[in-house]
């Protein structure tokens, strides 16, 4: 076991871990850390536990320190040449006809980097581009083409729900979603119904899946015939969530709604026939 906090250097960020260097340090508080690109200030969100070597990869970074006041201070002017930064990369975009949309500007803690998020429909060349940065900012330039779910995640928006975007405000990691999660869920497959801000499926998609999944293991399917005290029937419908099951007997002219605990009690299904 080895002993680590986590830090996430943006709001809805990746959880990284580091070695807290015998410190005791507190959540929510903030620290100056190293990384692989350069020192850099984050916020503890996961304070000191122990974990599994495995589940590291090693060897960790040590804390530098808890941040100061000057800390927090220089953190408040990267971002206000940031957005200089910003405002002049537009105008360098425009003079060089390039077919990009910026989208962000950071500056790493110790200001030995600017790196200008963008997105594009393909590849640019923005070699002159950079070319003009460095000269302008004097300090090592990256410009990285980002794809449309991450575009959302930094501008942040409001969802068809009425909600701030998960991505935006909670969400470190974007999972896969498939079509046939939303097929599971009985939604509708209108891509504009189940479509985020971004254009791609909703990550909410996701968040009930594994219910859905389980729920359909233990129901029949739809179509399968089944005997029952009222007569031969055949399963016309599913509710997964409630694990209801609705069983249209033709010879009643009717359709009757179970539980699947009722099914298995009254030993019209097994459990093992549902497995």
């Amino acid at each position: 076991m080895i002993n680590v906090i986590g830090v996430r250097f943006k709001k809805a960020g990746k959880i990284y871990y580091f070695d807290p260097a015998d410190k005791d340090i507190e959540l929510d508080s903030y620290v100056v850390v190293e990384t692989v690109r350069g020192i850099e200030f984050g916020k503890v969100v996961i304070k000191n536990k122990q974990v599994d070597e495995e589940d590291v990869v090693l060897p960790l970074k040590k804390v530098i320190r808890v941040a100061e006041d000057k800390d927090k201070h220089t953190v408040a002017e990267n971002q206000e040449h940031a957005q200089k930064a910003f405002d002049i990369c537009t105008e360098k975009i425009a003079e060089h006809k390039l077919e990009m949309n910026l989208v962000d500007v950071e500056y790493t803690f110790d200001r030995n980097k600017i790196i200008f998020y963008f997105t594009a429909d393909g590849r640019v060349d923005f070699r002159n581009l950079v070319k003009d940065l460095a000269a302008q900012f004097k300090t090592r330039i990256e410009l990285r083409q980002i794809g449309v779910r991450d575009e959302a995640k930094m501008l942040g928006g409001i969802g068809p729900c009425g909600r701030m975007l998960c991505c935006s405000t909670f969400l470190g990691d974007f999972e896969p979603v498939s079509i046939k999660m939303a097929k599971d869920q009985n939604l509708s497959l209108n891509p504009a119904k189940i479509s985020g801000l971004c254009g791609r499926l909703m990550c909410c998609l996701k968040y009930e899946n594994d219910d859905y999944e389980t729920a359909k293991r233990d129901l029949p399917d739809i179509g399968k015939s089944i005997n029952t005290p009222y007569g031969k029937g055949k399963v016309v419908g599913l509710n997964i969530l409630e694990r209801l099951i609705q069983i249209e007997i033709p010879e009643k002219e009717r359709v009757i709604e179970y539980t699947l605990d009722e099914l298995i009690d009254e030993g019209i299904i097994t459990a093992q026939a549902t497995e």
